[in-house]
């Protein structure tokens, strides 16, 4: 039961690091903030497929939105997976 709480910790943290992404896409920061980088770093792998995939929208970007539900999709999966395996 132990693994299944810590890979659900690991999936509610990677949504936190996204939300946090989006709240400071809001406000102007510098890009060079060693924070802001590394929730870039952390996230860009997740949304950088999910922008190619979906069509231009101008200025408002829904790839974390389709990225939230992925996390959500992937947690659902990993852990009902999991959870034979653990009983």
């Amino acid at each position: 039961m132990a693994l299944i709480t810590i890979v659900d910790y690991a999936f509610t943290l990677y949504s936190i690091i996204l939300l946090a992404r989006v709240l400071i896409s809001w406000f102007p920061v510098d890009p060079y903030n060693p924070i802001v980088r590394v929730l870039h770093q952390l996230t860009e792998p997740l949304l950088a497929p999910i922008r190619r995939l979906l069509p231009q929208t101008g200025a408002i970007d829904f790839s974390p939105l389709i990225g939230f539900v992925v996390i959500i999709l992937a947690q659902r999966i990993v852990i009902g997976l999991l959870l034979p395996l653990v009983r």
